[in-house]
């Protein structure tokens, strides 16, 4: 795509930061197993997926989640219940209204999300704001935390983003700060930080002027 030196960017993980992810995966668990295990089985669908993805980044994240789902005890005719419903799941409030903010204010908006593109596809469609660049898992053989994204950006477009923001610590603050990128953490759940990231923010309402802040026009 190329860039200019006047270009500032702003990569984001999608799903967790900007579509509510936790409560997609719940509903998708709430269904299989019932509302009295989906919050323990949260807990674990956590802990499996980046398992799953290490020892095998070719796999199309719909056969991740669906791994996953095996690995939870899901009856093998529900396996996919997850890639079904992932084109519905929807943004976080506050998100939409903020992208277009910073793209007033001239930030290129790119994303490098852990998925497939037909999945990634549905949810700009969900967001309703236009993104200059989209980098998938599926496409590169490579998933977050691993640098795949980042190296696959940086050729597409020159060089690495001026800033990158995720709610991830593993899959997200950590690479990118590692890769001397300054990062905004999105904390929708109280965590505690651990990488340390550039900034920390709660949800995406004040994004905008920290993305300036860092990287005044």
């Amino acid at each position: 795509m190329g860039s200019t030196a006047r270009d500032r960017w702003a990569t984001f993980d999608c799903y967790g930061t900007l579509i509510d992810w936790n409560a997609g995966i719940r509903r998708g668990l709430a269904r299989l197993f019932g509302e009295e295990r989906a919050d323990a089985l949260l807990e674990r669908y956590h802990e499996v997926e980046p398992e799953i993805e290490r020892d095998d980044p070719s796999l199309p994240y719909r056969e991740v989640m669906a791994r996953v789902l095996d690995d939870l005890g899901a009856p093998a005719g529900d396996r996919d219940v997850l890639g079904e419903s992932l084109p519905s799941w929807t943004p976080f409030p506050e998100v939409p209204a903020a992208l277009e903010e910073a793209r007033a204010r001239g930030w290129r908006l790119a994303i490098l999300s852990n998925t497939d593109r037909d999945f990634i596809e549905a949810s700009k469609t969900q967001l309703g704001v236009p993104f200059d660049e989209t980098i998938v898992a599926s496409e590169i053989g490579s998933y977050k935390p691993a640098l795949g994204h980042w190296r696959a950006f940086e050729r597409s477009v020159g060089r690495l983003p001026e800033v990158h923001v995720g709610a991830s610590l593993f899959h997200d603050v950590a690479p990118a700060n590692g890769l001397g990128v300054p990062t905004v953490w999105i904390n929708r759940l109280g965590e505690r930080a651990d990488p340390e990231p550039t900034r920390e923010l709660p949800d995406l309402s004040t994004l905008p002027d920290v993305l300036d802040e860092l990287v005044p026009a």
